[in-house]
């Protein structure tokens, strides 16, 4: 994901419970990882209203899914196609312009040999062979989607600098249990107490990472907020930098 880190956009087009999962996962890393809402998108066949509501034509659409994506990506991005067949039209369409657009490209299909990998960059091919309930791709198939789509979102959260260790170091304390974690986050890695711990995050107007580094290099607010600065907001290279 380095193009991620020069600044482009992750991307998940899919159709039906493939389109859903996509949104579903782009939806979850704004709380997760404290990223804006416009880095990780997901577009689903239909738009917003598919979410809710089947729209099954709308993925036979080759022309929107190019259009749509068309009108969003540039050649810093990376686009994750979604589709179950491997074959959805309008998964394909977005694919083949996003390509042509220069992003980066990916598709999770669940079979072998699917028609969408030979319009990608990185072709990853789920064979978990036939569904339970025939054609039911929520079934086997959508399981291993979201598998696949939450090692992705979090490998390139792990390398943007949005996790320490295994502690969500953007975490957005919206309420009292994310507010607990992020008091949990600040003892661990500052090795200080509660009350400690919220006194720097009260300092640290709330943001993690500057509690950390205000606490355990003695920092002021400025001088930390400097340092993250420096270091894009990523936390083990701000405290490599204060080492050094």
């Amino acid at each position: 994901m380095e193009r991620m880190n020069k600044g482009g956009k992750l991307y998940y087009v899919g159709a039906g419970t493939s389109g859903r999962l996509g949104v579903l996962d782009a939806s979850e890393c704004p709380p997760t990882f404290g990223v804006e809402k416009d880095l990780v998108i997901g577009l689903i066949a239909g738009g917003d209203k598919a979410l809710r509501n089947s729209i099954e034509d709308a993925e036979d659409n080759t022309e929107a899914g190019a259009k749509e994506i068309t009108e969003m990506i540039t050649k810093a991005d990376v686009v994750v196609g979604i589709a179950a067949s491997g074959s959805t039209p309008y998964v394909i369409g977005a694919m083949e312009a996003s390509k042509q657009l220069g992003a980066y490209t990916v598709a999770i299909s669940c079979k072998r040999n699917a028609p969408l990998s030979t319009y990608v960059d990185c072709p990853i091919e789920l064979d978990v062979g036939p569904e339970v309930v025939q054609g039911s791709t929520r079934l086997k198939a959508g399981t291993a989607q979201k598998m696949v789509l939450n090692m992705i979102s979090t490998t390139t959260m792990i390398k943007l600098g949005k996790v320490y260790g295994d502690l969500m170091i953007n975490v957005q304390a919206t309420n009292d249990k994310l507010r607990k974690r992020l008091n949990a986050i600040v003892r661990e890695i500052a090795n200080v107490d509660t009350k400690t711990a919220n006194q720097f995050i009260e300092l640290a107007g709330g943001d993690p990472k500057m509690a950390i580094l205000m606490n355990k290099y003695q920092l002021s607010r400025e001088e930390a907020q400097t340092v993250l600065t420096t270091s894009k907001g990523h936390l083990r290279k701000a405290m490599q930098l204060l080492e050094n």
